[in-house]
C-alpha cells in the first residue's frame, strides 16, 4: 500500500468534504486524532452489517483502503452442504470503501454461514439468522453515543458489550445514533467502531442510525437538506458537504431495508426511513432530524444559544411557531400507513434518534439547568403532537437514544399518559452528562416511587410521566463509566403475551448474574395496550371471535376517523374508546376487512362475531 498517496488522497476528500484552511490548522485533540491502520490483503474487510426483510437480504461490507491495483469487485457466498457458492458481486463504492450487496428471494426459514470475499485473499465470515418467527420473545441490544474520550471512559474497552450481546443472544441490534464522535473524519472512525462492535454485528441484524456527530456536526436540524451557513447548524440544514453526508449515510444506511420513500432531499441526499418485520415483530425506522426545522433566526431567542431556553418565565408557546416540522409529511404518511398494516405482525416498535420531550432538565454539569433544549423532539410542539397521534393509533413502543441519560416516558398529548412509552437508552460512553430533576415533584407517582418521577410538563408544556431516569452522579468518581451512568438497553419483546420488557445495564458488569442490578426503575414491563390507554377512557364491550389474533380496527362512527388498528391476542378483545361517541368496530384475519358492529358505545354489552 501507498500510504504517502492515499493519505494524499484522503486529505483531497477532506477539503472537499467542508474544512476550512483554519479548521484544518487548528491543533486536534489527541483523542480524536485517529488514523487508518495499514492492514494485509487478506484483512481488507473490517467487519459487515445486513437485514433481512420480506425475503430481501441486504448486506454492506466496509473496507480498508485497497492497494493501487486491487480488484474492486466484492463477492457475497453462502455456505451450502458444505461448500461455498457465490450469490451476489458488486463494486467497491467510494468515497467510503463500502461493499453494498442485495439478494432477493431470500430463504429466511434458514440461517446460513455467510462470508465476504475480495481477491485470492480477503474473507469475513458471519451468520445469517433464519426469520425468528418461531420465538415467542425478541431480544434486541440497543446502544447510543458511542464517545471516544478518554477522559469519560470512551478508550476503555466494548468488550464487556460484546460478551453480554452474546450471552442473552440479542436477536437484533439497535444503534440509535453518535456511533462516531470525529467530525471530520467518519470512515477513520467508523472502522475504529467496526473493530469494536464487528463481532456481535457480524451474527445477527443491526440497525444503525446516523445522527449529529455522526454527519459532522454537533446538532443537526437537517431542514430537507439545506445547506447550515452556522457551524452548529442550528439555523437549519448541514454544515458538511453533501459528499460527506452521503458518505455516512451510505455506510451507516445501506444495508437497512429500502426506503419508504426514496426520492433525495436538497443537496442530492437520500433518505432511509423505512419498516423491517423481524420475528413478527414490525420496526418503524424514522428520522429525527433530516426534515426538522432549524430554531435560529425563527423563534424568540431565550439565551445565549438559539436552540437552548433559559428564561424559566418564557411562553412556551411562543416558540411553537406555525410551519415548524419535525418529521415531515412524507414520513407521518408511511408511518399513518404503517400503523394501519399488520400484515405477519403481532408488536409495533418505533425506532428513532430520539424521544419525544425535552428529556433533561441539566446539562454538561450539575449547576446547568436548561429550560428548554430544542435538540429533542419535544419541539416543535405541535410537530410532536403529530407524530405522537399517528403512532399511538398502532400501539407503538418507541425506543431512541441521543439524551445521554436513560429514561422511561409514556408521553400524552390531550392528557397525561395518552400515547406511546418510550425507552432512552443509556450512552455506551457517557461524554456529555444529563439529569432528569424537575423542580417539582410529579403528580400520580407509583407509591415508593421517587418525587421525579409522574406527571409532568416539560420545558415544552408537553404532557410527559416519567417513570424511570439514571441520573448520574452530581460528582463522578470511581468507575468512569458506571458513576456517569453509561450503558446500553435491552428490550424484551413477547409476541406471545404482547409485553414489552426494558432492560437498562450499567457497564462493566455480568448481565446474566441475578446478583448484577439495573440502574434504579429498571426492568419495567408494560402491555403492547398501554401504547394507547388513556385514563378517561371506557370499555365498548368484550368481542369474543371465531379466529384467534384478528386485526381489529376502531372507527369513529361521525367522522370516520381511525382511532386505532390492532392485532389482538388470541379470541377476545375489549376496545377501548372515548365516551359519548359511537364507532364503528371492522376487524379480520390479516386487515379490517370487515364491519362486526357499528354505532358501539362505551358500557355496551358483550358480542360474539363470526369472521369471513
Amino acid at each position: 500500500m501507498n500510504w504517502i498517496k492515499y493519505l494524499a488522497l484522503t486529505g483531497v476528500v477532506f477539503v472537499l468534504t467542508g474544512a476550512t484552511q483554519a479548521q484544518q490548522d487548528k491543533p486536534k485533540r489527541k483523542w480524536a486524532n485517529l488514523k487508518i491502520p495499514e492492514v494485509a490483503a487478506k484483512d481488507v474487510i473490517c467487519f459487515a452489517l445486513y437485514t433481512v426483510h420480506d425475503n430481501t437480504l441486504k448486506l454492506t461490507a466496509q473496507l480498508y483502503p485497497l492497494a493501487e491495483g486491487a480488484s474492486q469487485e466484492v463477492r457475497l457466498e453462502v455456505e451450502q452442504d458444505g461448500k461455498w457458492v457465490e450469490v451476489a458481486t458488486t463494486k467497491v463504492v467510494q468515497p467510503g470503501w463500502t461493499a453494498p450487496f442485495r439478494v432477493e428471494n431470500w430463504d429466511d426459514t434458514r440461517t446460513y454461514k455467510y462470508r465476504v470475499a475480495q481477491g485470492a485473499e480477503a474473507r469475513y465470515e458471519g451468520v445469517i439468522r433464519k426469520n425468528p418467527v418461531d420465538q415467542d420473545e425478541i431480544v434486541v441490544a440497543a446502544f447510543t453515543g458511542n464517545s471516544i474520550q478518554p477522559s469519560h471512559g470512551g478508550d476503555i474497552s466494548r468488550q464487556d458489550i460484546i460478551e453480554n450481546v452474546q450471552k442473552i443472544d440479542a436477536d437484533l441490534l439497535f444503534f440509535s445514533g453518535d456511533q462516531v464522535y470525529n467530525h471530520t473524519k467518519h470512515y477513520a472512525a467508523w472502522l475504529k467502531f467496526g473493530r469494536e462492535f464487528g463481532e456481535i454485528i457480524k451474527d445477527r441484524p443491526t440497525i444503525c442510525l446516523p445522527d449529529d456527530h455522526d454527519v459532522g456536526q454537533p446538532n443537526l436540524w437537517g431542514e430537507s437538506g439545506k445547506v447550515s451557513t452556522l457551524g452548529g447548524a442550528s439555523d437549519g440544514g448541514y454544515s458538511r458537504p453533501a459528499i460527506y453526508v452521503k458518505e455516512v449515510e451510505r455506510a451507516q444506511t445501506s444495508h437497512l431495508p429500502d426506503p419508504a420513500d426514496p426520492h433525495q432531499i436538497g443537496q442530492g441526499i437520500g433518505v432511509w426511513f423505512t419498516n423491517l418485520n423481524w420475528g413478527n415483530i414490525d420496526f418503524a425506522i424514522i428520522e429525527d432530524r433530516k426534515f426538522k426545522t432549524g430554531p435560529a433566526g425563527r423563534v424568540p431567542k431565550q439565551g445565549p444559544r438559539p436552540d437552548h431556553i433559559r428564561n424559566p418565565e418564557y411562553d412556551p408557546a411562543s416558540v411553537d411557531i406555525e410551519g415548524a416540522v419535525l418529521l415531515g409529511q412524507r414520513q407521518l404518511d408511511f408511518l399513518e400507513r404503517w400503523v394501519e398494516d399488520w400484515r405477519r405482525a403481532k408488536l409495533k416498535v418505533v425506532l428513532s434518534q430520539t424521544i419525544f420531550c425535552g428529556g433533561a432538565h441539566i446539562h454538561g454539569n450539575a449547576n446547568g439547568r436548561l429550560h428548554a433544549d430544542m435538540d429533542s423532539n419535544g419541539w416543535p410542539q405541535s410537530g410532536r403532537n403529530r407524530a405522537l397521534r399517528t403512532l399511538r393509533k398502532g400501539f407503538a413502543f418507541h425506543c431512541a437514544g441521543d439524551q445521554h441519560l436513560a429514561t422511561i416516558f409514556q408521553h400524552g398529548v390531550e392528557e397525561h399518559g395518552d400515547a406511546i412509552w418510550s425507552f432512552c437508552v443509556p450512552s455506551i460512553a457517557n461524554l456529555y452528562l444529563r439529569w432528569w430533576e424537575p423542580l417539582s415533584p410529579g403528580e400520580n407517582r407509583e407509591q415508593g416511587a421517587p418525587g421525579y418521577t409522574g406527571d409532568h410538563l416539560d420545558g415544552f408544556d408537553n404532557k410527559v410521566t416519567n417513570y424511570a431516569a439514571a441520573n448520574p452522579q452530581k460528582k463522578p468518581a470511581g468507575n468512569l463509566l458506571n458513576t456517569r451512568s453509561a450503558g446500553f438497553g435491552v428490550l424484551r419483546l413477547n409476541t406471545k403475551t404482547r409485553e414489552i420488557t426494558m432492560e437498562c445495564w450499567p457497564r462493566n458488569v455480568d448481565i446474566t448474574l441475578s446478583q448484577t442490578e439495573q440502574y434504579p426503575g429498571w426492568p419495567r414491563t408494560i402491555s403492547q395496550v398501554d401504547n394507547y390507554s388513556p385514563r378517561s377512557w371506557g370499555d365498548l364491550g368484550t368481542l369474543t371471535f371465531d379466529v384467534s389474533n384478528p386485526v381489529v380496527q376502531l372507527v369513529d362512527a361521525s367522522s370516520d376517523e381511525v382511532l386505532y388498528t390492532i392485532r389482538v391476542k388470541g379470541k377476545t378483545f375489549t376496545p377501548q374508546a372515548p365516551l359519548g361517541r359511537a364507532f364503528t368496530v371492522k376487524a379480520g384475519q390479516d386487515g379490517p376487512n370487515q364491519v362486526v358492529i357499528k354505532k358501539a358505545q362505551v358500557g355496551g354489552p358483550p358480542q360474539s362475531v363470526q369472521l369471513k
